[in-house]
C-alpha cells in the first residue's frame, strides 16, 4: 500500500511539474474537433496586450507567429487550406479585422503577402472586460465548422472554418 501511495505521488509531483513547465513558457493552444474526429489545432504566445494593433497593417501579435495546424482540407472565406501546418496572421480594421493563412512555416520570416493562401474577413465585438493577454480558442458551431475567436484587449474576432 506504501509502495502505491509513493508511486501515486511521485506521478502527482511529475505531472504538476510538467505542467507548470508548460505554462511557464508562456504558450497556448487551442482546437476543435470535427464531427469525423478530424482536428484543427491553433498555437500561439501568450503575449500581453499592451501594444495597439496597427489598423490597416498585416500583424503579428508580440511579434509572434500564430501556427495553424490542419488534419483535413478546410474552407476559409472562399479558399480551401489543405492539411499540414501554415502561419495566421491578422489585418485589424476599425469595422472588421482579417485572418491571413499563409504557405510560410517559418515564424521567424517576415510576412510576404506572396504566400498567402487565404484571407477572409472576421466580425468585430468589444467585450466588458479586457483581456490581459493575447487569447486565441476554437468553439465547434456545427458538425463541419469550427470558429476561431482572438481576443485582444477589448477586441474579439472571429471567423469560421469549414470542414470539406
Amino acid at each position: 500500500m506504501r509502495k502505491i501511495f509513493l508511486c501515486t505521488l511521485i506521478v502527482a509531483v511529475v505531472g504538476s511539474w510538467a505542467v507548470a513547465q508548460e505554462l511557464s513558457d508562456n504558450s497556448g493552444s487551442s482546437y476543435c474537433t470535427f464531427q469525423d474526429g478530424k482536428q484543427i489545432t491553433a498555437r500561439f504566445q501568450r503575449v500581453r496586450t499592451r501594444e495597439t494593433p496597427p489598423n490597416g497593417k498585416v500583424w503579428s501579435p508580440g511579434g509572434s507567429a500564430l501556427t495553424l495546424f490542419t488534419e483535413t482540407e478546410t474552407k476559409l472565406g472562399g479558399s480551401t487550406i489543405p492539411l499540414g501546418g501554415f502561419t495566421m496572421y491578422l489585418l485589424p480594421g476599425k469595422k472588421e479585422w482579417t485572418l491571413i493563412v499563409s504557405k510560410n512555416t517559418n515564424p521567424a520570416a517576415a510576412y510576404d503577402e506572396k504566400q498567402d493562401l487565404a484571407r477572409a474577413p472576421m466580425q468585430i465585438g468589444t467585450m466588458s472586460q479586457a483581456e490581459p493577454e493575447l487569447n486565441v480558442t476554437f468553439g465547434h458551431t456545427a458538425p463541419k465548422t469550427c470558429e476561431i475567436n482572438v481576443d485582444w484587449g477589448t477586441t474579439k474576432a472571429w471567423v469560421e472554418f469549414q470542414e470539406k
